[in-house]
């Protein structure tokens, strides 16, 4: 591929410990777990393909979880303290933007106590720890591969991966969330699509020579509040199985849109519904 402006160099296939999130996100030939879920219902490839033209500016609200991974993985932007009272101000917005420019995670001092904190409640953990030891693992290792049955590119970009193991090659990945319980996970896992990502990162690591059939992704899963539990939850058989499915699914869609060029949104006819079953159950039994 010519890199231009606008089409830089896609990473060579293969495992990569040097890329920056930037880099690893700009390859818009290739399709990322994420992604994939972004092409499906209740997204659509519409969706999908802007958010790849137009990436998202950092937000506050995704500067703790950001703030919370650089210090428990290791790596990751720098944290940058605005020391101001309040952060209404012209002076206070323009050091704010400042460190943004700079690739930093703006935060207040409590904030920056806050995430340490949570990397301290990590290392407390028996099995989050011996998980994201750094004697036996790094962060941030990006992989590239060519699906079988499609000839696309897809990616895979690890929280944290083991350099060292004996047994089936177990893939910890670092979240942070309002509730870790396990109800709460439980409607995360579908909400968020956690099962989709645990069935891509198994079939990466196959396609990488990481590891085999008997590969594992485990959620390390840790709330914003303290005393700021942490849970390590692993997604189950079935669940995975109906995540690889919706992962084909996805794959499949990217490859067509990409042959045609076409990104398509919700359709260029009319769409009939229905009521939800439950409004129809409620209102067909006193109007009908």
């Amino acid at each position: 591929m010519t890199a231009t402006l606008d089409t830089p160099i896609a990473p060579a296939l293969g495992l990569h410990d040097d890329l920056t999130n930037e880099e690893y996100h700009a390859d818009k030939t290739s399709l990322s777990s994420s992604g994939a879920r972004k092409l499906l219902p209740p997204s659509c490839p519409a969706k999908f393909r802007y958010e790849q033209d137009h990436p998202q500016p950092a937000k506050k609200t995704f500067d703790y979880g950001n703030a919370a991974h650089k210090l428990v993985l290791g790596n990751g932007p720098e944290l940058i303290l605005v020391d101001r009272p309040a952060w209404t101000t012209k002076a206070a917005k323009a050091e704010v933007a400042e460190a943004r420019a700079r690739g930093g995670i703006p935060l207040k001092q409590h904030e920056i106590d806050m995430v340490h904190a949570m990397a301290a409640a990590i290392r407390r953990h028996p099995l989050a720890a011996a998980l994201l030891d750094p004697a036996y693992g790094a962060p941030e290792q990006s992989g590239f591969w060519i699906d079988g049955p499609t000839g696309i590119r897809r990616r895979v970009r690890f929280d944290w991966l083991p350099s060292i193991h004996s047994g089936p090659l177990i893939i910890p990945d670092y979240k942070t969330t309002t509730d870790a319980s396990n109800d709460a996970m439980e409607k995360d896992i579908a909400k968020y699509g956690y099962n989709c990502q645990a069935a891509w990162y198994e079939e990466a690591a196959q396609a990488l020579d990481l590891g085999g059939k008997d590969t594992e992704m485990l959620l390390i899963v840790q709330e914003k509040t303290a005393p700021y539990l942490v849970n390590v939850i692993g997604v189950d058989f079935m669940s995975r199985e109906i995540g690889r499915g919706k992962n084909r699914a996805a794959i499949e869609t990217f490859a067509d849109c990409m042959a045609t060029g076409n990104w398509p949104g919700y359709g260029d006819e009319p769409n009939y519904l229905s009521l939800p079953g439950w409004a129809e159950n409620r209102d067909k039994e006193i109007y009908l």
